[in-house]
């Protein structure tokens, strides 16, 4: 339900009271960290408010050098942050496609759901009732959302309808398909309310990311708020009249964050579809590119402020806001603080929604792309300072990993290219047609998934940065730039229908990036030739939909396309034996050529029984490429209908391309509004070796290592790098107070817990399954050699044992 009311405000506020609720013992409730009916109890994150900030005090600053690894377990997705309570760890394993329960103390495995083929990959969420005799994992497979038993491992039938609540109905252009509508992320709980986004894909028709909250027993939708204003609704006239009906997106698909005494939920959502051209949604697009403020209990928007006006960049709003409490003007003020792919932390009153600093509307270049309208100004926060480069010309062109060839032509291409003006010219520089435009902080930069962390009390708050250009090129999708590819050969058979949805599904999602002839279009994009002789069909989905070291989520590919991607891939590799197959499932099956998986105690086989899926939509398709801008045609009944075509650009982030420090962690006091420090998280390995020669500076930071962190009570602030160690440093000063071996870089974020009286920290690393790429991790882009001997997969430290 979204909010209707006659008035509009960039910035809106509703002043109403707020109960300070407490949680009676009568009451079913989620479990965070605070709670004290469990020791280290923990959500998917340490608490509802996303700090990622753990109370305990065994390890500190004197004692984190003795940190030695306890135990590994080799299984463990890269990108799921597990979830721990009573003695138990909870995560995902064996082929990406199992939920396990583990030993906290030795990683035993204590059971196993197989067969979870389709579950959300960042992680799942734990809700106990009052009296811990009712504890529950929840998470979605498919866009049916279902519950597992904690103690035993077996599906909850008794939840929604035997098992399964449909996340498609209710939802425009989702119910009765077969698109995806289920969370990226694991969403929160708030007593017994769940709430989620939704992963609705980024082109042309796809579905609104409305947020929803379910009651955690029953599956009941308990409220639903419009992302795309409705007729009647606040913010609907900054859309135009009929694009209710056509636009998408605006979506939660990263996290969010919960006022747990206020019962506030704090939403950044994303760009309205489609990225990079808005001649089909002219207007400000709310609620896309928002913090939102909703009541948990109806979801009532409280207030919001739109960092982006009619996105162009891609420019969403992903990772956790941040509450913190700071002192201003003399007086403790409760704020709620947001890392942008902008470069900016946006600072507010949690309550009112005001800047605590001043937020300018500053003018912008308008766009000269036929048949757009973008708009005028765009926010600016005068404070605090950006965390991230956001300009690059071509003095900012990296020799490092690029051959002199490269290094020459990049910095053409980059002369070329429109650019802004000043310190800030990159970040809402116009694209243009048929020509490259500078994109700074780009897509791919700035903050993303799990890249903040906070100490609450403190008023400080972390934020992992990413500097990665991209040249974006507009183009007709009615005709397209000319591209060279090569024919097929390999020895696999294939449907022909499946072969030619892989063809069509290859050439909207990968070519672009990877090349129509699969070798790698952009620097710094692995090829993909022999790829599915590494990984299976389910490992390919994982990392598809979810995204992994430099290549971005592809949120409108659907399951089926991503196998008939798999599967044309296995056909046009002239040179590997079309391995792979239809693998991904439970024990025993794997990748190519890799050995199966041991024997474990199965449970249970699947997860809640799901209905047929509806056939894929099959047509009438948009003329053209497709591409970002999609292959659905818009409604006949809709003036967009009348436009004469669409254009669209690629994502084109030039990864290797932009000179080093390449990541970041940047401390902020908001207490002052101050930069405390910024360092880089750890070296990259490729520009160490410097192609061999080895004399290539250290401390560069990963080529897109965005890293979560978590932060202790006794001043330390760790994270897993990608060059294969996990550091723990001094969050007064960004030194680096310890080192640990890991199996190479993660996108998950670390989890803290505490049993039997020892503290343990855990890092998530490639695993020994099938979702290894082979050979470095980061495909090429300077993640650490995989040591396939080594620990891996969840590899958890803590202070040695007492003997």
């Amino acid at each position: 339900m979204s909010s209707s009311e006659s008035s509009h405000h960039r910035l809106s506020i509703r002043r109403r009271r707020l109960l300070s609720i407490g949680i009676g013992a009568a009451l079913v409730t989620a479990v965070w960290l605070n709670a004290p009916a469990a020791q280290g109890t923990i959500t998917a994150l340490p608490g509802l408010d996303s700090s990622n900030f753990y109370p305990f005090d065994q390890i500190d600053k004197s004692n984190v050098s003795r940190l030695e690894m306890a135990w590994f377990y080799p299984y463990a997705a890269p990108t799921f942050t597990p979830v721990y309570d009573d003695g138990v760890l909870y995560g995902l394993g064996r082929n990406a496609s199992s939920l396990v329960a583990l030993d906290a103390a030795t990683g035993k495995e204590l059971w196993v759901h197989e067969g979870l083929n389709g579950i959300t990959s960042k992680g799942i969420n734990y809700w106990q009732s009052a009296d811990g005799k009712d504890r529950r994992l929840i998470f979605a497979v498919d866009s049916f959302l279902q519950e597992i038993d904690a103690r035993t491992g077996k599906s909850i039938m008794s939840f929604g309808e035997n098992g399964i609540v449909d996340m498609r109905i209710g939802l425009p252009r989702a119910e009765g398909t077969s698109v995806r509508a289920m969370p990226a992320s694991p969403g929160r709980i708030w007593r017994n309310i769940m709430i989620f986004g939704g992963q609705s894909g980024e082109a042309t028709m796809t579905p609104p990311g409305d947020i929803r909250a379910y009651d955690v027993l029953t599956g009941q939708l308990l409220w639903q708020f419009h992302v795309i204003p409705r007729p009647g609704e606040f913010g609907y006239e900054t859309n135009p009249p009929d694009g209710y009906k056509y636009l998408g997106g605006a979506n939660n698909w990263g996290e969010m964050s919960i006022d747990e005494a206020r019962g506030i939920v704090y939403l950044p959502t994303g760009s309205a579809t489609a990225d990079f051209y808005g001649g089909d949604r002219h207007g400000e697009n709310l609620f896309a590119n928002c913090i939102l403020a909703l009541d948990v209990r109806t979801g009532k928007r409280l207030w919001h402020f739109q960092t982006v006006h009619h996105d162009l960049w891609d420019y969403d709003n992903v990772s956790a806001p941040q509450l913190v409490t700071v002192t201003h003007n003399g007086k403790k003020v409760d704020v709620v603080a947001h890392a942008g792919k902008t470069g900016f932390l946006y600072v507010f009153d949690r309550v009112t929604g005001t800047p605590l600093w001043p937020i300018e509307e500053r003018p912008v270049e308008a766009s000269q792309v036929p048949f757009e309208k973008s708009w005028p100004t765009q926010p600016f926060p005068t404070k605090p300072p950006a965390f991230a480069r956001q300009s690059f010309t071509e003095d900012d062109v990296n020799p490092l990993l690029l051959t002199p060839e490269e290094y020459e032509a990049t910095k053409e291409r980059v002369r070329k290219a429109k650019n802004g003006k000043g310190p800030q010219g990159g970040i809402f520089n116009p694209t243009v047609l048929n020509g490259d435009a500078i994109s700074m902080p780009g897509n791919q930069g700035g903050s993303n998934w799990g890249t903040t962390a906070a100490d609450p009390q403190r008023g400080l708050v972390f934020v992992t940065n990413v500097n990665q250009v991209a040249l974006l090129r507009l183009n007709d999708v009615k005709d397209p730039p000319a591209a060279t590819g090569r024919g097929g050969g390999g020895g696999m058979q294939v449907d022909s229908g499946r072969l030619n949805d892989g063809r069509r599904a290859y050439t909207q999602y990968c070519s672009p990036c990877h090349g129509a002839d699969q070798r790698g279009a952009i620097n710094g994009v692995p090829s993909l030739v022999g790829v599915t002789d590494r990984i299976d069909e389910e490992s390919m989905r994982v990392i598809v939909s979810e995204g992994r070291n430099n290549m971005r989520p592809i949120l409108d590919a659907s399951n089926e396309e991503i196998r008939a991607i798999h599967s044309y891939l296995a056909v046009t590799n002239p040179f590997g034996r079309g391995g792979g197959g239809a693998g991904g499932g439970g024990r025993g099956r794997g990748r190519g050529n890799a050995a199966p998986l041991p024997e474990g105690p199965v449970v249970a086989s699947g997860g809640a029984p799901r209905p047929p899926m509806p056939p894929r939509y099959g047509g009438p398709f948009y003329p053209g490429v497709g591409g970002t801008a999609g292959n659905m045609p818009w409604p006949d009944d809709v003036a967009a209908s009348k436009l004469p075509t669409r254009y669209q650009s690629g994502y084109n982030v030039m990864a290797t391309s932009t000179k080093p420090p390449y990541t970041t962690i940047t401390a902020y006091d908001l207490n002052t509004g101050d930069i405390k420090w910024q360092v880089p998280n750890g070296d990259d390995p490729a520009t160490v070796d410097h192609f061999g020669k080895g004399d290539g500076p250290r401390d560069t930071g990963g080529v897109g290592a965005r890293n979560g962190m978590l932060v202790t009570k006794t001043g330390l602030l760790f994270q897993n790098g990608k060059d294969g160690w996990a550091r723990a440093y001094d969050v007064d000063t960004g030194k680096v107070l310890w080192k640990g071996k890991t199996a190479g870089q993660s996108i998950g974020i670390p989890a803290m817990y505490q049993w039997n009286g020892r503290q343990y920290v855990v890092f998530m690393s490639p695993s020994a399954g099938p979702g290894d790429v082979g050979g470095a991790e980061g495909g090429g882009t300077g993640g650490a050699p995989v040591d396939s001997t080594a620990p891996r997969g969840y590899i958890v430290f803590a202070l040695p044992a007492n003997k």
